[in-house]
């Protein structure tokens, strides 16, 4: 399926352990144009692991639908797009070059190739040669202690990419340092490729401010839609959702982890009860506690439905 970036495309940005199946599915509703994968190792994709083999599925509403993996070493990243390749329904791969955390960077991955330019291109040629899908595309920081974000976005340019996503930080800002839109803006007026802006978009009105700031073909949103899935509605239709569409929301998604990752969904679903609860529920925190001492089925899906009905 082709990308239209005559008008501004909604991502929904990976988040390891958060953008999962059941998640996209749930988001993908309320009108995001592109979803993501989970970032997922090259190195497990090539050696076969069957966890990482269950994080290639996808809903039947993800189209477009991008496959994000993390990886330096060509060999690895070429058996790794060999599999990826055997997926039917799959519009882009995508190459991590920003995730910060330590395990990731020390395997010289994620934001690590920040470092290294020419491994980072090499990188990006090797899944542009190797791909049978129809767009390869790269997620960037800044820079990697310091900002070289120009250099950075040109390298992904000339290697082939098809656009670029990036978050407005350097991998040393982590999280928590202010998003540079100002950077974000230089890289769309200097380079001749899509560019989507990431960081701290977490409203429509922000939204819509980035856009207009940055004069970017998109943005991409992920802690933003955590807890929010509705937020892409609100930022496409300009409206605020209302309150009785949550306990819906919250219960579907609930059963689709159920159906995807049986009776263990139970857990791995707290976490997004937790983000869930904080929408102006009263209760919400004796609520987290009650919720997080559950593993039966039905016991949550009870607990769940009368806490977000009952407001």
């Amino acid at each position: 399926m082709s990308l239209d970036f005559s008008k501004p495309l909604y991502f929904l940005a990976p988040l390891a352990g958060l953008t999962d199946l059941p998640f996209r599915s749930v988001v993908k509703k309320f009108g995001v144009d592109v979803t993501v994968s989970e970032m997922i190792s090259s190195n497990a994709l090539a050696y076969g692991s069957q966890k990482t083999q269950k994080m290639l599925e996808k809903s039947p509403l993800e189209t477009p639908y991008s496959i994000q993996i993390a990886g330096s070493n060509e060999d690895i990243i070429i058996r790794a797009v060999d599999e990826i390749n055997k997926q039917d329904n799959v519009d882009c791969i995508d190459l991590n070059c920003g995730c910060p955390v330590p395990k990731v960077v020390n395997n010289l991955q994620g934001s690590a190739l920040l470092t290294d330019l020419k491994k980072m291109g090499k990188a990006i040629e090797t899944i542009k040669k190797h791909s049978n899908k129809k767009y390869t595309s790269v997620k960037i920081r800044l820079g990697f202690a310091e900002k070289n974000h120009l250099e950075i976005a040109k390298v992904c340019e000339d290697s082939g990419a098809d656009f670029i996503a990036v978050h407005g930080r350097t991998r040393a800002g982590k999280f928590k340092a202010p998003v540079d839109y100002d950077a974000i803006a230089e890289i769309k007026a200097n380079i001749n490729i899509p560019v989507i802006a990431n960081g701290d978009i977490d409203s429509k009105d922000k939204a819509k401010w980035v856009l207009e700031h940055t004069k970017c073909d998109g943005i991409m949103i992920g802690r933003g839609a955590v807890g929010r899935p509705w937020i892409f509605k609100e930022i496409k239709e300009d409206i605020e959702v209302t309150k009785d569409l949550i306990a819906d929301v919250v219960l579907e998604h609930f059963e689709q982890m159920i159906n995807f990752y049986g009776d263990y969904g139970v857990v791995l679903f707290r976490k997004h009860l937790h983000t869930y609860s904080k929408c102006g529920y009263q209760g919400a925190s004796e609520f987290r506690n009650r919720v997080n001492r559950i593993t039966d089925v039905s016991q949550a899906r009870d607990t769940i439905e009368s806490f977000f009905r009952q407001q």
